[in-house]
């Protein structure tokens, strides 16, 4: 089966010299980070925003990918934009920002990190359970389209595979142990109200990075696909100016 429409990678076009990686979510697609993406290309930035394996085609093919295959995807494109540009951000929304956590653990040149509903747990989801849930069934109920918006829809799959969710558990687990590591600025935006990312995951993230330079927003009117909700322009506002005030080298500044 093919990508479906909407959900391909993008990459936009830059004129200042630096670039932002957009990473999308667990089930999701590019497609939650299009407007992101557009508004930061108009600002100035070169933009990729890669489609992860197993992702925009069907559920079932997910469970075929493991956390790996989905961090080599966005570790690539890194690469790739570090080529093109002088400095490099990374944002990512849900899993999106947990592998931009991983990205961060790993290469100390990101020059920061802007973390929309990050996840690095599941409190309600017993992470031992997932591998012995998987042996029984291949998927349960979708954790996709939490938007309080209305009218707007995420493009992101029907089902959430098992197999793929219990890979998703080590990679928080892997970047959980690693988080001291994180020595960037970071902007974290979470919704006060999350019916897929609890509260918990911003308290651990935030607790963890070493970095001097962390703010926290919190976003009154979104639910967790922030980036297609009410808070849409307050994520993309404070993501050019957090970037543009790094470039400046205001670390520090708030």
């Amino acid at each position: 089966m093919g990508v479906l429409a909407g959900a391909e990678p993008f990459a936009l076009p830059g004129t200042s010299g630096a670039g932002f990686l957009l990473c999308h979510g667990f089930t999701a697609t590019p497609a939650g980070l299009r407007g992101w993406g557009e508004h930061l290309s108009a600002a100035g930035f070169a933009v990729r925003c890669p489609l992860l394996p197993g992702h925009g085609t069907r559920w079932q093919d997910l469970n075929r990918t493991t956390w790996q295959d989905w961090y080599g995807a966005v570790r690539e494109e890194l690469l790739a934009l570090r080529a093109e540009c002088d400095q490099v951000f990374v944002g990512g929304l849900s899993m999106g920002g947990t592998l931009a956590l991983a990205l961060a653990q790993e290469f100390d040149w990101i020059s920061g990190l802007v973390l929309v509903n990050p996840s690095v747990t599941r409190l309600s989801m017993d992470a031992k359970v997932l591998p012995l849930l998987a042996r029984v069934i291949p998927s349960i109920p979708a954790i996709g389209n939490d938007i309080a918006k209305p009218g707007e829809t995420e493009l992101a799959y029907p089902r959430t595979p098992v197999r793929a969710a219990a890979s998703l558990a080590k990679l928080w687990r892997v970047v959980r142990t690693r988080l001291d590591q994180v020595t960037q600025p970071v902007l974290l935006l979470r919704s006060r109200v999350d019916h897929v990312v609890e509260p918990e995951n911003a308290r651990i993230v935030l607790a963890g990075v070493a970095g001097p330079d962390v703010t926290e927003v919190v976003l009154e009117k979104s639910f967790h696909v922030a980036t297609q909700d009410y808070d849409a322009e307050l994520i993309f506002n404070r993501s050019v100016e957090f970037a543009r005030r790094l470039r400046a080298g205001q670390v520090g500044a708030g």
